[in-house]
């Protein structure tokens, strides 16, 4: 059974080209076309010469958004005893220990980040089936387990933001809001493809960019000229 296409994206469609377009023109596009009656999240896909289910081809790490990703995030963290306090010091939305690994393995996923001390991965371990899925479980090297509970809880409120890549290959990230300028969601997408460079598995071989599309969460894909992106130098801030 098709689909019905509304009226609204099928206008938005049309405005744009079968072509790969300059970074920042594709940004214009991606505002021009975000339609829906509430301030659409900025979206990039990425898809890599990388084939995830070889562990020296897998790409997990993070980014910190210069302009923010216009969104609030919740953060919980597991710790215990002087920990606590300090995380709920720093901002924490959910702090608690093994209570916490209790409500959330009970389906409480009240939060967007996860953060853990060391100390607590043993327990934390048996929450991977729940998490890992949808990208939650803390990781050494997603900056989600530390004991510098505070500068952690700063980053990730202050728009830092973990990605990886899916089994096909592919990364998802949100770098902003629809009602960005375009050169602060430029200003973020080159954050997303300088990490995403700096961060390339050593065993990806050949071409490592296949395609970029960027887009409203309503609106249609708008391929970006991959070479536009990589080039690009912006002036410091």
């Amino acid at each position: 059974m098709t689909k019905k296409v509304s009226r609204r994206l099928r206008d938005a469609r049309a405005k744009v080209d079968d072509k790969a377009y300059e970074a920042l023109e594709a940004l214009q596009l991606l505002k021009e076309t975000a339609t829906a009656k509430f301030d659409e999240t900025a979206e990039a896909h990425i898809r890599l010469g990388i084939d995830p289910k070889y562990t020296d081809q897998q790409l997990r790490t993070t980014v910190t958004f210069p302009k923010g990703t216009g969104q609030t995030v919740r953060v919980a963290v597991i710790t215990r005893g002087e920990k606590e306090s300090e995380a709920k010091a720093a901002g924490a939305d959910i702090v608690g220990s093994e209570d916490l690994i209790n409500q959330i393995q009970g389906g409480m996923l009240d939060f967007e980040v996860l953060i853990a001390t060391p100390d607590m991965m043993p327990q934390v371990a048996k929450l991977g089936r729940l998490l890992g899925p949808r990208g939650l479980m803390p990781s050494p090297k997603g900056g989600t387990v530390t004991t510098d509970l505070a500068g952690a809880i700063e980053e990730f409120k202050a728009g830092k933001q973990e990605f990886r890549a899916d089994r096909t290959g592919i990364v998802h990230v949100m770098f902003g809001k629809a009602s960005f300028t375009a050169d602060d969601l430029l200003v973020n997408l080159k954050a997303l493809q300088e990490t995403v460079d700096r961060n390339r598995p050593t065993g990806a071989k050949g071409r490592y960019w296949r395609s970029v599309y960027v887009s409203a969460s309503m609106g249609p894909s708008i391929e970006v000229d991959i070479s536009s992106l990589r080039d690009l130098k912006l002036a410091e801030a």
